[in-house]
């Protein structure tokens, strides 16, 4: 017989739907009513049929698992004694349901032992889950081979849904409940039963938030709005942290508490790598000294450095803070739904409310054929004399009963109970006995129809059994609920902003040193050691700004990244530094060129970009804002070109390009029109064979009694008034600035200064000379300067950098744009002397 064709589309969807619902119903989400999944709910069933209560021996954990996958569980006996594991967790669960004995696994991550070596035996909390479940409180079904009944639900007098709260992936959806506080579940209840109608935000004045078992701090911000009245929204918890004192005037941070769910292990190797990877400075000593009062995690910090720069690092950069994301999920009525906090407790309330209407029902029943037979009783004692008769001259029991059910008009059940009393009963204490029996039972029935008839009876229970569990199961709260906005601490403002110099050498060495390290000396000597480079390395950049500036630093790509001063590294004055790759995210074949200081990036400033080929670009400082922790392109860059310069300018500012020849042209900014991010640029100076732009300086147009210092590579340097450097048109060949010779070296950069600056050089082993501007005699423009250190043999001028005596540092490009002074230098690599170089007698304004 031919098989009928089945769409294997439909095929598929059936089957992936059962799967799903499979999944979901049993195995990974909890049931909103007692909030356990069904593995947790077959361990506690497996215990209760063991009588592995709380008030009896611990038992072998292999003998519960062991009836749990044989009975109930068909799965995996390492997947069952996990989580057996994890109800007598007391870091994973706020209220363990399981009383362990023996190794059960550290907050450290450590495992636990196998469960032929563990004990348990179920916690006094669980006991009251188990309560009335002989009741027929709930409903049974089979298990997996049909031989057993398990229960379908446990009939729980605890919220344990929001108590201890749960965690599952299931097929397309999760959940993630936090734990809670026992004892404002049960005041909300009691808000919910006293007022049905009653708001989300009213039961939020009793369950302030979760309670996390491991403590630390939890933030009330919207993320639990949004979580207690959608069933979605994410909290920030941080662990706790402690300030020490020391010897000597040390500190040491101490960490007391920590994130629910997290590791400590891996939180102490995640601060030691940070540590290694100097993210994180200022620690000298990190050890755990936990035991079994608590965690304490102790790092030790040198003298003089800010506990709360270290405290909000470790926030930023580890663990100790993150980010829980509530996603009340659960089934209800065999179908996933998402709750608020107000339908979880509803959901408990009423199965509370089914299960003592099942109990008292069962209750009445049995209470009301008790007393039909106390009635029976009651009657055939005050008859016995006629009752003894009447047996005695029957011939059987049977014949016996249905006389006395003739006689007395008793059912079958009351003339069985007769028949079978003893003649003990006849005494009178036991007579007595059997009569308070009977008005006890009457009373008792009064109170069950009570219950099953009156509304507010049965809420009064209600709340008499949410009461009983608060008073004998509620603890105090450990984790604290802090209802102001979590913010970081501002860094800045623990950071003075002090004059500091930053120093990048040509491999890509960068820190960061006070500049009451260098002291002013006069022209001509022979310095102080600035830092230790390798044989071929060299400083590139040297500048002075403050700790709370931005920096910016352009790459030879046209890139732009972004750092704050005081994020460089300090280091002392001979200190290589560290490596910019460890500060940047630098390509192949990529290097900084170009680092500026500023303060903000307005609309209305504009960043000047010079590349080595003469193109020159304006652009908006405001565009350069917002950058990416990979960088921005900052300008367009041809195949054959590079950035070499950037400059901050106005409008109404006169820029001079000096090129390694030394030539120069100078040009109002407005010559060049505003661009975008990424745009090439247009001619600025039109260049001769080799040579190539070194420095750009920026100028008022009005401003005459600023001069231009030049310096070449041979120490020799001058100063020349902007007013000989006559306004050109861009794209010109320009005019002489430096007369370079064999013996003065080619032009590597050029800056404006006034007589009160000073001067700060480098050379190429390492000194650094700080002179006074004042020091340099001003002279013309086709001259060759005076000698400005005295070098050692084979050395040259790597850099060098303006300080204001008067307080401004040279490198606060806000400060440029506000007052068009330039103080930023271009370190160009030393060259050989160009062929063709201007000499003496050339023409002086050098043009064609």
């Amino acid at each position: 017989m031919q098989q009928p064709q089945i769409s294997i589309e439909t095929e598929l969807r059936k089957s992936y739907l059962e799967y799903s619902l499979s999944v979901i119903i049993g195995r990974a989400i909890p049931d909103a009513r007692d909030g356990l999944k069904p593995v947790h709910r077959r361990i506690l069933f497996a215990q209760y049929e063991l009588a592995n209560n709380y008030n009896r021996p611990h038992k072998k954990s292999a003998r519960i698992v062991g009836d749990v996958i044989g009975k109930y569980h068909p799965h995996g006996d390492s997947a069952v004694y996990y989580a057996l594991v994890r109800m007598a967790q007391e870091f994973s669960m706020r209220d363990p349901l399981v009383d362990g004995q023996g190794n059960f696994g550290s907050i450290d991550g450590d495992a636990a032992a196998a469960m032929r070596y563990t004990e348990v035996r179920m916690s006094k909390l669980a006991q009251e889950f188990l309560n009335d479940l002989d009741k027929n409180t709930v409903d049974f079904r089979p298990n997996y081979d049909n031989t057993l009944q398990e229960p379908t639900v446990m009939p729980s007098k605890v919220p344990n849904l929001l108590l201890n709260g749960s965690s599952g992936i299931a097929v397309g959806m999760a959940t993630n409940i936090p734990p809670h506080n026992l004892g404002e579940l049960c005041d909300a209840l009691q808000l919910l039963l006293d007022n049905p109608q009653c708001s989300i935000d009213e039961l939020m004045d009793y369950v302030k938030g979760p309670d996390f078992p491991t403590r630390g701090f939890v933030y009330a911000g919207k993320g639990l709005y949004d979580a207690y009245h959608t069933g979605r929204g994410t909290v920030k918890v941080r662990g706790r942290i402690e300030i020490e004192d020391r010897k000597k005037g040390a500190q040491s941070i101490v960490i007391r508490e920590i994130p629910f769910g997290l590791n400590k292990s891996s939180l102490v190797e995640k601060i030691a790598a940070l540590v290694n990877d100097r993210k994180i400075d200022g620690i000298t000593d990190l050890r755990d000294e936990s035991d079994r009062k608590g965690i304490r995690i102790v790092i030790d910090l040198k003298r003089g450095t800010i506990p709360d720069i270290v405290v909000n690092a470790l926030y930023k950069f580890t663990p100790l803070e993150t980010s829980f994301g509530i996603n009340m999920l659960a089934v209800v009525d065999n179908r996933p739904q998402l709750l608020n906090l107000k339908t979880a407790l509803s959901c408990f309330v009423d199965h509370r409310r089914e299960v003592v209407i099942r109990r008292t029902r069962y209750d009445l029943e049995k209470a009301e054929a008790r007393a039909h037979i106390l009635e029976g009783l009651r009657i055939a004692i005050d008859n016995i004399d006629e009752v003894v008769a009447l047996i005695r001259a029957s011939a059987n029991p049977e014949e016996a009963r249905n006389a006395l059910m003739e006689r007395f008009a008793f059912s079958e059940v009351q003339a069985k109970a007769i028949l079978e009393m003893r003649l003990q009963r006849l005494t009178g204490l036991q007579r007595e006995e059997l009569m308070n029996e009977y008005k006890d039972l009457l009373q008792k029935i009064e109170f069950y129809r009570s219950i099953l008839e009156n509304a507010e009876v049965l809420r009064s229970e209600l709340k008499r059994e949410i009461a009983e569990i608060r008073d004998n199961f509620a603890t105090p709260r450990r984790t604290e609920v802090l209802r102001e906005a979590l913010t970081d601490i501002d860094i800045e403002d623990l950071i003075p902003d002090e004059e500091v110099v930053i120093t990048l050498s040509r491999r890509g060495y960068m820190k960061r040193t006070g500049l009451e390290n260098y002291q002013q000396q006069k022209r001509g000597g022979k310095g102080i050691a600035a830092l230790h480079t390798s044989d071929d390395d060299y400083v590139q950049e040297f500048l002075s700004t403050t700790n709370h500036q931005y920096l910016c630093l352009f790459t030879n790509k046209g890139r732009m990244h972004q750092l704050k001063v005081h994020q460089v590294p300090e280091g002392s004055r001979t200190a290589k530094g560290v490596h910019i790759n460890n500060l940047l995210p630098l390509e192949e074949n990529e290097w900084v060129t170009t680092v500026l200081a500023l303060r903000e990036f307005a609309e209305d400033k504009f960043f000047m970009f010079i590349t080595k080929r003469g193109m020159i670009k304006r652009s908006s400082a405001s565009l350069y804002a917002k950058c990416r922790k990979t960088g921005l392109m900052a300008v367009g860059l041809r195949e054959d070109d590079e950035l070499v310069v950037v400059r901050p300018i106005r409008d109404n500012n006169h820029i001079v390009l000096a090129t390694a020849d030394g030539f120069s042209i100078r040009f109002a900014c407005n010559d060049v029109r505003p661009m975008g991010r990424v745009a090439t640029g247009v001619k600025g100076i039109a260049l001769r064979r080799q040579d190539f732009v070194v420095a750009a300086v920026i100028v008022k147009d009005i401003d005459q009694t600023t001069e231009i210092m030049s310096i070449s590579a041979n120490g020799y340097g001058k100063r020349t008034s902007v007013d000989l450097y006559r306004l050109q048109s861009r794209g010109g060949k320009g005019i002489i600035n430096f007369k370079v010779t064999a013996k003065t070296g080619p032009v590597i950069g050029a800056m404006p200064v006034r007589d009160n600056d000073g001067l700060i050089l480098l050379t190429s082993s390492n000194k650094i000379v700080r002179i006074g501007v004042d020091d340099v005699r001003s002279k013309g423009r086709a001259t060759m300067g005076v000698m400005l250190v005295r070098l050692d043999e084979g050395g040259h001028v790597v850099g060098f950098d303006r300080v204001d005596e008067g307080g401004q540092t040279g490198r606060d490009a806000s400060a440029e744009m506000d007052d068009g002074d330039l103080t930023d230098v271009v370190s160009a690599p030393v060259v050989a002397e160009p062929e063709g170089l201007a000499d003496d007698s050339a023409d002086d304004d050098g043009e064609e």
